[in-house]
Order: C-alpha cells, then sequence, then structure tokens
C-alpha cells in the first residue's frame, strides 16, 4: 500500500472527508446550542375558550427540553394533551425560537360522576366544572360506557320533547338500567333494554298518555315508572296511578 501512490491518494482523501464531517459535526452542534435559539415564545391557536398563558406556562413550559432544534415535537403535543380541556394538540417549529401550537378542546357535554365531565362525542375528561359558563346534564354509569350514555341521552331528548322537557340527568345503573330525571323534577325509571325498541316503546307509551295523565292527575308528576310490559305507574301528590295494570315490571 506504501508504495501504491493511488491508494494513498484515496486514503488521504478519506482521511480529509472525514476530517471535514467531524469539523462540519462540531460546527453544527456549536450553532444549535446559541442562546439565539432557546425557545423563547409559544403561539397558541385553534380552540382556547379555557386555555391562557398562565395555564401554559404553570402546566406545559416547564416540561419542554431543548431549544427550537432539540425540542421533541412529539413530546411536546403529548404534554399539551395532558392539560386540563385539551383534546388534542398540534406543534411546529417557528424560526428562529418559537413553538406554534394549535389545540383542540373538549366541547362539555355533561358532568360525569362526582368529578369528572363528558364531551359531546362521549369521552370523559376531568377539568374545572368552576369554569363552566352554565349548568350541565349529569350523567352516570359503569366504566366504558360514557358514549352509550351520551347517545341515549340525545335520544331521550326527541323522545320527551312533546312534554316540553329536556333531560337533567341520565344514569345508568350497574344492573343497566335507565333512569332518566327531567326538567320539570319528574324522575322516570325506564328499566332494562330488553331490545333496541325497549327504551323508546315504554317513552312513547308515557308521552302518548301525558295529556290525558295531567288532565286527571295535574302538571305536578314527580315520578314515572314505565317497567310495565303494557302500562306505567306514576306519583302526583302523593297519589299513585297505574296505567293499564298488567302483570309486572322489566
Amino acid at each position: 500500500m506504501w508504495n501504491n501512490v493511488r491508494q494513498l491518494n484515496l486514503a488521504a482523501n478519506a482521511l480529509h472527508a472525514l476530517l471535514l464531517l467531524v469539523l462540519l459535526a462540531a460546527g453544527a452542534y456549536w450553532l444549535i446550542q446559541r442562546p439565539n435559539f432557546a425557545l423563547h415564545e409559544i403561539l397558541i391557536d385553534g380552540d382556547v375558550e379555557h386555555i391562557n398563558a398562565p395555564t401554559v406556562r404553570a402546566g406545559v413550559v416547564g416540561r419542554l427540553k431543548g431549544n427550537f432544534f432539540t425540542v421533541d415535537l412529539d413530546s411536546a403535543r403529548q404534554a399539551f394533551e395532558q392539560m386540563p380541556w385539551v383534546r388534542h394538540a398540534s406543534v411546529r417549529r417557528v424560526w428562529p425560537n418559537a413553538l406554534a401550537v394549535t389545540l383542540e378542546e373538549y366541547k362539555p357535554l355533561g358532568t360525569w360522576g362526582s368529578d369528572q365531565l363528558v364531551s359531546v362525542d362521549g369521552d370523559l375528561f376531568t377539568a374545572n366544572q368552576g369554569e363552566l359558563d352554565q349548568d350541565l346534564p349529569a350523567f352516570d354509569g359503569p366504566d366504558g360506557t360514557a358514549k352509550e350514555v351520551v347517545a341515549r341521552y340525545r335520544d331521550f331528548t326527541k323522545w320527551f320533547a312533546p312534554l316540553g322537557v329536556t333531560p337533567d340527568e341520565v344514569t345508568l345503573s350497574p344492573r343497566y338500567a335507565w333512569t332518566v330525571k327531567l326538567s320539570n323534577g319528574m324522575q322516570v325509571e325506564l328499566g332494562r333494554e330488553r331490545n333496541q325498541d325497549t327504551l323508546f316503546d315504554r317513552s312513547r307509551r308515557l308521552t302518548a298518555a301525558w295529556s290525558a295523565v295531567t288532565q286527571r292527575w295535574g302538571k305536578d308528576i314527580e315520578y314515572a315508572d314505565l317497567r310495565y310490559p303494557n302500562g306505567f305507574a306514576i306519583r302526583a301528590a302523593g297519589m299513585r296511578f297505574l296505567s293499564e295494570p298488567d302483570k309486572g315490571k322489566k
């Protein structure tokens, strides 16, 4: 090799190229560590009704590691998505020392249990309920049933609309029996679903007879039990009335 000029030239050129790469890498490392590229600003856009600068500083800024070049955007996105109210976040770099964040907040539909909220999509999340600007219906149910309860809430809203009321509370019991409290104060027991039409048929039975019921017993109906095959029971002013008595509840 030492007597081969061509091989010596190739080896020298390779060493020069390697040295150049090392120098370029060192220069790049030195450059990206300059204070000019430290993250100085977070630009927040999107759905930010419940998000503000102090919230971001308290919840996210201290968790961002690195500068413009070295910050892990996926880790940054996860940090934003762990903030209260945030359903989804997208993060990108803005030259030379900023991050731009687009946020999508949960849209609350109701409360869930004692300390959570449920979104219009049936997703559970935790946030300060004191930040709500309106009273929301209350939902509850076994683990994993939030989407089902939200879907039934929409059904009950439609089915009980002829009475001029809306659901204030929707509860699915551990035995998967449904209870609804309406905006007129009436509690409605619908029981368990036997098939896809069970709850609709029971609700329709009450709404169809509502005019006759209120004419006879008044509008101050406190309780309605719809778990009978062909009738229902109500309680008003201490009285109990069974429409079309039958063999028992379902």
